[in-house]
């Protein structure tokens, strides 16, 4: 099978380069372009990051000669992973799709538009057909998808098992957030080290809205909301990589533990879409009182799973429980990478 062309943009901050790491070697993708900052093009890939790279593994060598271009549509490739700062990701983006390129996004700009999917292909993956709702409102030759925020997405691929079982009314988290999801270099030692910042910019209401439009349900009309409120703290904390969630959750009907775990364990959607970067287990159940931690847990199932302990009763609400995941691997660009493969399974990169 000839592998789908692909290009990065934004290729040289953290999300991009993990996205350059993580489609290495990939068997339906290839990419043949990366483009960045004005700043950067002109040059080669392994030039620019010479001093840049902050990925723990080596650069792959398919990148290393790739001369980095500005992120203007005439790129040699039919499909676009955004890791572009929201700052500039609308409207290069938006240019993109007019210009016919499919675009799977990790900015947060088109997320919440009424007619653009924001998947995680476990819980939503019907919502692409959004696609030809947007095509035909804003007459576009190609069109966008995205992913949503690192923490909401951890988080509903631990609520969806609940959801889908017993419902949920309300949903409370106050998450502890990695540094890395600041990007590089990010939050300043002297602000970080020795101390807890109680507060990320825009996140508490994307955590608390994002969720409403991953599950609700699609009709020809768009996304009807779901009904749960979702009330979200948002700190930031000195963790290199991995963000720890803890939940609290009001059921629709009474439960037990026991109950709750085995539909965390047997939670395996989509299996049968044979998505290449699909984990086989999105949702792991750790047993240990004292799990899960990043240091120990955040690359379970290759960064791709949320992961799941603690289960307890709670006073106030239901039941309570701690989510980890990796915010820049699932959390941004393996989920930009999974959305492009349902995208290649569903027809829209043929």
């Amino acid at each position: 099978m000839a592998r789908i062309s692909v290009g990065i943009l934004g290729a040289t901050g953290m999300v991009g380069q993990t996205l350059v790491q993580q489609i290495d070697k990939h068997p339906w993708f290839k990419v043949t372009e990366l483009a960045a900052s004005d700043k950067s093009a002109g040059e080669r890939y392994g030039e620019v990051m010479k001093n840049r790279w902050n990925i723990s593994s080596a650069m792959p060598d398919y990148a290393r000669d790739l001369v980095v271009k500005e992120c203007r549509p005439n790129l040699d490739c039919d499909l676009v992973l955004s890791a572009l700062d929201s700052s500039v990701a609308k409207e290069v983006e938006e240019d993109f799709a007019k210009s016919g390129y499919a675009v799977s996004s990790n900015a947060k700009n088109h997320r919440m538009d009424p007619d653009v999917p924001l998947l995680i292909p476990e819980i939503n993956a019907g919502h692409v057909e959004l696609i030809k709702k947007q095509q035909k409102q804003r007459g576009w030759k190609g069109f966008i998808v995205t992913d949503p925020n690192c923490s909401t997405i951890h988080m509903c691929l631990a609520l969806k098992p609940l959801l889908d079982s017993f419902g949920i009314e309300k949903v409370m988290v106050t998450t502890m957030q990695a540094l890395s999801g600041a990007g590089y270099p990010g939050v300043s030692s002297m602000d970080i080290v020795d101390n807890v910042i109680p507060f990320i910019y825009d996140e508490e209401e994307k955590v608390e809205t994002e969720p409403l439009k991953i599950f609700g349900s699609f009709s020809k009309d768009g996304i009807n909301p779901a009904g749960m409120k979702v009330s979200a703290q948002c700190n930031r904390v000195a963790v290199r990589h991995g963000h720890t969630e803890c939940v609290s959750v009001k059921l629709s009907k009474k439960v037990s533990e026991k109950e709750i775990i085995k539909s965390f364990e047997e939670f395996a959607p989509n299996m049968s879409l044979g998505l290449p970067s699909s984990p086989k287990h999105p949702v792991v159940y750790l047993e240990n009182d004292n799990r899960p931690q990043p240091k120990l847990d955040v690359n379970l199932e290759n960064g791709m799973a949320s992961v799941v302990g603690r289960l307890r009763a709670c006073s106030i609400l239901d039941y309570k429980f701690v989510v980890l995941g990796h915010n820049l691997i699932r959390g941004a660009a393996g989920a930009a990478i999974l959305n492009a493969e349902l995208l290649k399974v569903k027809g829209y990169l043929d």
